[in-house]
């Protein structure tokens, strides 16, 4: 496919998707609790998806999370920045940006490219086993959880 083409079939795709897809998704259970109390802790959130900002806004908006995550970073709508080290990387520069302390940041992931990403800046990363990536996936992750629930432990120990 040419150039002209591409962006064509992309904004086909991305009109359907907006339409059809982009809330067909469900939120896992207890993770709106999770970044709720993450938040009330003080606890600067930041998403680093591979999902497209516009499209990881909207579903975030849907099911009315955006008000416990203080930025919001994916990919880049034109996709320029789409691997996960640079997602990762966006990510730590607008936290510092807005003044949130990155000295200690952790991801919280469920596949590889999510681990390796975050490593590629000293992110140590927390397995999320409820999500879509195998348990060899985990591999070199600081800690595993299996529910949503049990991140809260790791990520306030102290609570």
């Amino acid at each position: 496919m040419d150039d002209p083409l591409v962006e064509r079939t992309l904004a086909v795709y991305r009109e359907h998707y907006f339409s059809h897809g982009a809330l067909d998704s469900r939120m896992y259970p207890d993770i709106d609790v999770v970044l709720h109390t993450l938040h009330e802790a003080g606890v600067p959130i930041s998403t680093a998806t591979s999902k497209p900002e516009t499209p990881a806004t909207y579903i975030l908006e849907h099911y009315g999370l955006t008000g416990d995550i203080d930025i919001i970073t994916g990919a880049s709508d034109d996709e320029v920045r789409s691997a996960k080290a640079d997602v990762v990387e966006e990510a730590l520069r607008r936290l510092r940006a807005h003044g949130f302390d990155v000295s200690r940041p952790v991801l919280v992931g469920d596949r590889l490219h999510d681990v390796e990403g975050a490593a590629a800046h000293g992110v140590p990363t927390v397995f999320a086993e409820w999500g879509y990536g195998s348990p060899a996936e985990a591999v070199g992750t600081i800690a595993q959880a299996a529910t949503p629930l049990d991140l809260l432990p790791i990520l306030l120990p102290s609570a």
